[in-house]
């Protein structure tokens, strides 16, 4: 949840949709709907804030239409309004939790880049994985397992350029950073960091006779 909604949900590898299994959906659910509710939405210079604005009207606008465009469709809203009223319509945006989402909705399928997230149960690792999969994106994944022999086995299925496994939104400079897909080309971090900005020359030597 801190994955989805840290920097009001402003970081290019932040959290954009859930999947829990099934025996640990209710749980996870109350859960995130306690820490959310517990978020104090105001100016990030006061001390008390735990959730500021979004960089610009227009980007709030955007996560406001994908919200609306799926509760029309069916999805639950979890996160009463009336616990956020410093919500001004404008770049001071709530945050929420949807649930009762498919990948038909914008804010399943689009970057919301806000305080909003939406969250599926499913049966099975294979059926996570196909619904990961099916994504125009392709950055990062977060894994959360006690076994990560199973985290390995999920993330070389999982077509991401970058797997965590219990923790989100990390960069070591040892390991590249890249995606897949419309994520973008490229990599930085790392020694593939160093080539993308260097040009290689070579020098062909031959010593007379």
């Amino acid at each position: 949840i801190d994955g989805a909604m840290f920097n009001s949900g402003q970081c290019c590898c932040g959290i954009e949709r859930i999947y829990v299994t099934a025996r640990h959906y209710d749980a996870f659910i109350d859960k995130a709907v306690a820490i959310v509710s517990g978020y104090t939405l105001g100016n990030p210079l006061d001390a008390a804030t735990t959730l500021g604005p979004m960089a610009n009207v227009r980007f709030a606008t955007e996560v406001r239409a994908q919200t609306a465009e799926a509760i029309a469709a069916g999805a639950t809203p979890l996160i009463d309004p009336k616990l956020f009223r410093e919500d001004d319509g404008g770049a001071y945006l709530m945050p929420q939790i949807l649930t009762n989402v498919t990948h038909d909705m914008r804010v399943m399928r689009d970057e919301s880049f806000g305080p909003v997230v939406g969250i599926m149960k499913v049966a099975s690792d294979d059926e996570a994985i196909r619904l990961m999969n099916d994504s125009e994106f392709g950055l990062t994944v977060s894994l959360w397992t006690a076994d990560p022999a199973r985290a390995a086995a999920i993330g070389r299925r999982v077509e991401t350029g970058t797997v965590f496994m219990n923790r989100a939104d990390y960069l070591d400079p040892g390991l590249c950073w890249t995606g897949c897909k419309d994520t973008g080309r490229g990599a930085a971090l790392s020694l593939l960091g160093y080539q993308s900005l260097t040009r290689p020359k070579s020098y062909h030597l031959k010593m007379p006779g």
